[in-house]
């Protein structure tokens, strides 16, 4: 019952977590922190807006994005400072995980403001806990650059790194990196998770090479998370596994 649970913390900055496509993975926590914030400040305030009123309530909405962090940051800061709750979303996911976030997080401590996570959909997490490659030790890079010779030699520099590596990569330039990962990594397997939590949910594991072969018979939409196992690990086969959960309605 939420009436037994304390109220938010004056002068918080709380980073909450969203859907990264299933609507039903939001916490009630996360959801108890967008209705009793004082303010939201968000990536994209049109599609917060549409979670908010999907769950039927409405707050006042700041963005932040990219290119305004750093002057968003100082407001967001005054707000604290006047003992307000500041709530925290990206579009999907975790605020900061390869989206906005960790320049306003640095600014608010820096000030000696409270910060607190209200976990919950990371699509880092969801795609290495299913992929079936090590999770006992990983190292996570992002999205890497969109220049091929960055992208490569940052490859490159990964090849003496323990654990399985995981990025995320866009639809339109999967075909490219997989081609940069049968190159430099011929031997290890790859899994690619796509539409994670969404109708449509699937994994495709084997390696670079098939899943180059794949790629040559149908095309892949949506964000991806690429994961590509440690170095003499262990073959997984290479077969393609789709997953379709209820619709999130």
């Amino acid at each position: 019952m939420t009436e037994n649970l304390p109220p938010l913390a004056p002068g918080t900055l709380y980073l909450v977590a969203t859907p990264i496509g299933n609507l039903e993975d939001i916490t009630l926590r996360a959801l108890r922190t967008l209705k009793e914030c004082t303010l939201v400040g968000a990536e994209d305030t049109r599609r917060t807006g549409q979670l908010l009123k999907h769950f039927g309530f409405s707050k006042p909405m700041v963005s932040y994005f990219q290119f305004n962090e750093a002057k968003r940051s100082e407001q967001i800061l005054a707000r604290l400072s006047r003992g307000e709750t500041i709530a925290l979303v990206t579009d999907a996911g975790s605020p900061g995980i390869s989206d906005p976030g960790e320049r306003v997080v640095r600014a608010a401590l820096a000030a000696g403001f409270r910060v607190e996570s209200v976990p919950g959909p990371c699509a880092l997490v969801a795609g290495l806990t299913a992929s079936g490659l090590p999770a006992d030790e990983f190292h996570f890079i992002g999205f890497l650059s969109h220049k091929s010779g960055q992208r490569r030699k940052r490859l490159q520099s990964l090849a003496g790194v323990p654990g399985t590596l995981v990025l995320y990569e866009s639809p339109f330039r999967i075909e490219k990196l997989l081609n940069e990962i049968q190159d430099i990594y011929p031997e290890r397997q790859v899994v690619i998770a796509r539409e994670l939590t969404k109708k449509f949910e699937e994994y495709l594991r084997g390696s670079a090479t098939d899943l180059l072969v794949q790629l040559q018979k149908r095309s892949l939409k949506g964000e991806m998370v690429v994961l590509i196992a440690p170095g003499q690990g262990k073959a997984l086969p290479a077969v393609e596994i789709e997953c379709v959960p209820e619709d999130q309605g």
